[in-house]
């Protein structure tokens, strides 16, 4: 039976299907490498990748032993966090998926305190549109997730912030002046229900399309277009900490005349709230809100 180094070996193998990145990566010679697969194939009693000049791939018992390699491995894992938790100092490895608006606007100073307090803990970061980070969860892939919305979640729920929307402009200071502008509007893809909240706050107030619009796949082109006078947006708060004086900033409002807004929740299991580096993770955010409140 393979030892955990050769699982660890033939999972990187999987991951590069190339010889020489996967000897980069694990630091060993090519000649080395290919050695050592040769004995672990030899051990399995079977062929487990092809070589060729384009490089490497699965045989198809190849792919049933590294399914099982991979598993080994998760497991192997999830005993360290185990171990870990029971240790009184606070470290192992704390996965994360991000809605990529807080990852780029909001975490980074959370990460920045929870390294600086937790210098042994390790911090893994997925960051993608909320149905990525929810899939991640529903993998097991990660202990917490954050994202954007309403989420229907089953098990622990936090809600950390809510965020108030603004439409965005150089030139425009009230909402009615878009029906003026031949600028368009500049709107960007999402998976969430962020995209209908716009389209039912524009209908509602305007009966009518826009004249133009720009659609585009991040969040902080749309910022960035906006804030050079290209056209005007509608963008959450998140994004506007540092927007200069030059730019207006009007709160959008719902139907009851309140504040339109986002929300942004911490999911996970129980299962991973019992780990120590998730626990420490969530009481600082916690902190961290409590703190930006009071400023």
């Amino acid at each position: 039976m393979s030892s955990l180094s050769e699982f660890q070996l033939l999972s990187v193998l999987a991951q590069e299907m190339n010889m020489r990145k996967a000897s980069e990566r694990l630091f060993v010679s090519q000649p080395a490498l290919s050695q050592r697969l040769q004995t672990i194939e030899k051990d399995w009693g079977t062929k487990l990748f092809i070589r060729s000049q384009k490089g490497l791939a699965l045989t198809p018992s190849g792919e049933h032993v590294i399914q099982f390699v991979n598993e080994v491995l998760s497991k192997q894992e999830k005993v360290r966090e185990t171990i870990y938790s029971l240790q009184s100092e606070v470290s192992g490895t704390l996965k994360i998926a991000v809605a990529s608006i807080v990852g780029q606007n909001w975490l980074p100073q959370v990460l920045k305190k929870f390294i600086d307090r937790y210098p042994q803990a390790k911090i893994s970061l997925v960051t993608g549109w909320s149905s990525e980070i929810l899939k991640c969860l529903y993998d097991d892939q990660v202990h917490i997730g954050i994202i954007r919305g309403t989420p229907d979640w089953k098990g622990i729920k936090v809600h950390l912030f809510n965020d108030p929307l603004y439409l965005v402009d150089r030139e425009i200071t009230s909402p009615e002046q878009v029906l003026n502008t031949d600028r368009p509007f500049i709107q960007f893809k999402s998976d969430s229900n962020y995209y209908q909240e716009i389209q039912d706050w524009w209908m509602r107030n305007f009966k009518t399309s826009p004249k133009r619009t720009v659609v585009v796949d991040q969040i902080e082109t749309c910022k960035q277009m906006a804030f050079n006078g290209i056209g005007y947006a509608i963008l959450p708060a998140i994004t506007l900490t540092k927007a200069d004086r030059d730019i207006f900033k009007i709160p959008l409002v719902d139907e009851n005349n309140e504040p339109l807004q986002r929300d942004t929740w911490l999911l996970g299991y129980e299962s991973s709230f019992q780990l120590k580096q998730v626990n420490a993770f969530v009481e600082l955010i916690k902190e961290y809100i409590a703190e930006s409140s009071e400023e």
